[in-house]
């Protein structure tokens, strides 16, 4: 039986929430082993001078504990 465990994330990033997401899951696997999944919760936008000037993500990241 695998034990796991849900951590929660937030990143940004200024080209799409994709590239947000997989700046999440890289910067957070430099000090998380094991992670097996991301379900991204929730998205936002921050907007400047009427247009999208960053992409925010918040993950949750699952990963199994050894």
């Amino acid at each position: 039986m695998a034990v796991m465990k849900v951590i929660e994330v937030l990143a940004n990033s200024d080209k799409s929430w994709e590239d947000a997401t997989v700046k999440a899951v890289k910067e957070a696997s430099k000090t998380v082993k094991n992670i097996k999944s991301a379900f991204v919760q929730s998205q936002s936008v921050v907007v400047k001078d009427n247009n999208v000037s960053e992409y925010r993500v918040n993950l949750k990241i699952t990963f199994e504990v050894k």
